[in-house]
């Protein structure tokens, strides 16, 4: 970062796309040949910033991008004029005419909303079919593969819709547990025989795609078209999983922010709102320009830890709207003002994910990084490690 930079802002998120780079080329290295990268980029790339992200995985080679809605396409469509962009949620069926306009891929939920775009449309819309396999969230959902299978062909009679393909997603890919991996198998199986049945039917589709982060590095399978690659790619866990997941990724997001002022406090004196943190004896303590406005959550106030000159530091009383404070006093190196503090990234020999983080109250790596607020800039980096 020029020094510039670093003096105006409070805080700010490294985003390394040299790590970036090495996790989709570890990604790749686990799917089959026929299987092609469908990136996720919703909500602005994970909070990572979708324009740096999108043009960095365009450069690596990266043609397909998925999205949750048309603002986020159409996003897409302008830093990457060329890629083929799917998006996963809803769109009302009155911006059909946007959706084909544009070159871009609609999930379809329903026969009353396939009837819908139809209506709609003045050209045909592309468009993938989802099938509730067992999430319970959006989908057709039927006892068995022939039922949807049938259920599925009338709608290939809709002249202003082109079904390109049909896809599920996964409840517990990222789970061990025997009975969860039975559920991911059945998932698969179901969504398998519908594409199969539908070419026996004569309504063939060139896609299938089912793996999500965790089923393409725990259970890649070559019936795949496309592997929807969404939180490995950024380095992090998927959701729950307590099993290594056997690559080597790279956080690509780091967080930092700057301190602002050295004081001492006595033992008994309080910090922060609610008095929650009493010095137990004198301590030297940092308040930080970062705050729960900018994403670093409340309920890590007096439980998380930041890296100051290379080493941890409790984060001690209410985390505010825009400061929190250090309890910097073992940190054997002088600190002043403007002195960078790592909130999560690495520091010397010190390392704090978005998944620690995220343990500490009981969430998950996706919600640290989607937190992080739009006043908080995202410089990219090239780290080359």
């Amino acid at each position: 970062m020029k020094i510039e930079q670093q003096k105006r802002y409070r805080a700010w998120a490294e985003i390394d796309l040299s790590a970036l780079e090495h996790n989709v080329n570890v990604v790749r290295g686990n799917l089959p040949s026929q299987t092609a990268f469908m990136a996720v980029v919703k909500a602005n790339a994970y909070g990572h910033g979708d324009e740096a992200i999108c043009k960095k995985l365009w450069e690596l080679g990266v043609q397909w991008f998925a999205v949750s809605n048309l603002e986020e396409a159409l996003a897409v469509r302008s830093f990457c004029p060329y890629s083929e962009i799917f998006i996963l949620g809803y769109t009302p069926p009155e911006f059909a005419p946007e959706l084909a306009r544009n070159n871009i891929i609609q999930g379809v939920v329903s026969t009353e909303y396939a009837k819908q775009l139809q209506q709609f449309a003045h050209q045909p819309v592309r468009c993938h079919l989802k099938i509730d396999t067992g999430m319970g969230r959006i989908g057709f959902r039927y006892n068995t593969p022939d039922d949807c299978a049938a259920a599925l062909k009338p709608l290939f009679g809709l002249e202003k819709l082109s079904i390109e393909g049909v896809y599920t997603h996964f409840a517990v890919a990222d789970s061990m547990m025997p009975n969860d991996m039975m559920y991911t198998n059945n998932q698969q199986d179901f969504i398998i025989a519908i594409y199969d049945k539908l070419k026996e039917s004569g309504c063939p589709v060139k896609h299938l795609h089912f793996m999500n982060s965790a089923a393409t590095i725990l259970r890649p399978n070559p019936r795949a078209t496309l592997a929807r690659v969404g939180i490995v790619m950024y380095g992090l866990q998927p959701n729950y999983m307590e099993t290594d997941i056997r690559i080597p990724l790279k956080p690509v997001m780091s967080l930092r922010s700057v301190v602002s002022q050295v004081k001492t406090i006595q033992e008994g004196d309080s910090i922060s709102y609610g008095r929650m943190y009493i010095a137990p004896s004198p301590r030297k303590i940092a308040t930080v320009t970062i705050g729960y406005a900018d994403g670093y959550a409340r309920l890590l106030s007096n439980r998380a830890q930041a890296i100051l000159h290379g080493k941890r530091c409790l984060v001690v009383g209410r985390v505010c709207m825009d400061q929190l404070m250090l309890d910097v006093t073992d940190v054997p190196t002088e600190i002043k003002p403007g002195d960078v503090v790592t909130m999560f990234g690495t520091d010397g020999n010190e390392t704090i994910t978005a998944d620690e983080l995220a343990s500490i109250y009981d969430t998950i790596g996706y919600e640290v990084v989607c937190g992080i607020s739009k006043r908080v800039p995202r410089d990219t980096i090239n780290c080359n490690v």
